[in-house]
């Protein structure tokens, strides 16, 4: 994973400005020239800075990879270590422990594949997530791993299994089938079948035939993603600023093109300005455009007037610039 240099003061992180939808270039070039009004004035006071290469396969997407860069977190695909690092964040002490986040969830099931449903959509209380985790931790157990409540749709996992299980993102799996981004390996199988125990546990569960009576999707899995661990004595560069925009994310999952266009609007409305007036404040600005394979990562260009004339001229408008993702 390469490093960028100098961090700027801020850097702000677009996941899904492209996507690998055949339905998402048609919607994009439909857009309205103000839709990108601010973000496009950006563009022409800066430089391409980075570019990150993939492609669509990958277990950790382009965002990810661009934050983990800018994080110091380096590693290899899919253990980007996010649950240790997020602990850590959050007063926690991970060590060189291994950890993960597991997410109770649901697996729309067909005759062929099962297909991960958004966990937001379960409108999981805590109290429910609880009863579940207490559930299903003695299995876990067997496994060597502990889980700790987070809230109701991510719990932290500690155990030495996740130091090398690559794990897919949420990001990757949402509204798509499970099985292409199911961990191999004997790790892989030993989380498969700890699974497939689960789902057996869970059918019968009485929070789910609670949730049966309401009419609220059934807790039918889990998913395991964020794991690895951090290196010994592990400190965090200075990375400056970052801000991290989802707006565009839902109507991704979810394949509307209408809100999507819509969420690019409001987002060059809110976010796009904020940068905009960082950057024509004196501020040195990143911005990493992400889609579903690469990231482009743009920076405030320096002031000189020869510089100033490529920038200007070499910059392309956002629309184009987010074709080559």
């Amino acid at each position: 994973m390469a490093t960028f240099p100098t961090p700027p003061n801020h850097h702000g992180v677009l996941p899904f400005a492209a996507c690998a939808s055949d339905d998402w270039l048609p919607a994009v070039r439909a857009m309205p020239p103000d839709s990108f009004r601010n973000f496009n004035k950006l563009l022409r006071g800066m430089k391409p800075a980075h570019t990150d290469s993939g492609d669509a396969h990958s277990l950790s997407p382009p965002h990810e990879r661009v934050l983990a860069q800018a994080l110091g977190l380096q590693a290899p695909d899919g253990l980007i270590p996010w649950a240790a690092w997020q602990h850590l964040q959050a007063g926690g002490a991970p060590g060189a422990r291994a950890w993960a986040h597991i997410t109770p969830c649901h697996w729309a099931m067909g005759r062929e594949q099962a297909t991960m449903t958004d966990p937001a959509a379960l409108n999981l209380q805590e109290g429910e997530s609880r009863t579940l985790l207490a559930a299903m931790q003695p299995y876990f157990e067997t496994h060597g791993i502990t889980l700790h409540y987070a809230n109701p749709t991510r719990w932290l996992a500690e155990g030495e299994m996740f130091r090398d299980l690559p794990s897919a993102s949420l990001d990757r799996v949402l509204g798509r089938n499970v099985g292409p981004w199911l961990s191999g390996g004997v790790a892989g199988r030993a989380m498969r079948l700890l699974q497939n125990e689960m789902q057996m546990l869970l059918y019968t569960h009485a929070v789910n035939d609670a949730r049966a009576t309401r009419r609220q999707l059934s807790v039918n899995s889990f998913w395991v993603s964020a794991s690895g661990a951090l290196p010994d004595n592990f400190k965090a560069p200075a990375a400056g600023n970052i801000s991290t925009s989802r707006e565009l994310a839902q109507a991704a999952f979810s394949d509307d093109w209408a809100d999507y266009a819509q969420a690019w609007a409001a987002l060059d409305a809110s976010e796009g300005a904020r940068l905009l007036a960082l950057q024509q404040g004196g501020e040195t600005v990143r911005l990493s455009l992400c889609g579903e394979q690469s990231a482009l990562s743009l920076e405030t260009a320096s002031i000189g007037i020869f510089t100033k004339l490529t920038s200007i001229f070499g910059t392309k408008p956002l629309p184009g610039l987010l074709e080559t993702l």
